[in-house]
């Protein structure tokens, strides 16, 4: 994932939000400013080069001091951003560092 041109997408409002994510985002009470923050500050934890229609990653942010994980996608021909989900990691599926999935 080339995470400078998904940043820029995002800084230049390129972007667009998964009706799904959208949905998701209401029923966590999660904000989408949440997600932007992540994108902007986080670390890709995993690189999806594979995932179709676009490769995709997985971030993690702190946002006042809680962990937050937001997949994203980047179209590079279009110069256009996506994000996919955004959801508080749990302990039970993610090691206390929220990197490192248990097994």
């Amino acid at each position: 994932m080339n995470l400078d041109k998904l940043r820029e997408c995002i800084k230049s409002g390129k972007y667009d939000w998964r009706k799904h994510t959208l949905r998701r985002l209401a029923e966590r009470g999660i904000s989408q400013k949440v997600a932007i923050e992540v994108i902007i500050k986080g670390k890709i934890i995993e690189d999806y080069p594979g995932n179709k229609p676009f490769a995709s990653c997985l971030m993690l942010g702190w946002v006042e001091g809680k962990p937050f994980h937001v997949v994203a996608s980047l179209d590079e021909k279009l110069d256009m951003a996506y994000i996919i989900t955004v959801y508080e990691p749990s302990l039970d599926k993610f090691k206390s560092d929220y990197k490192t999935r248990r097994k």
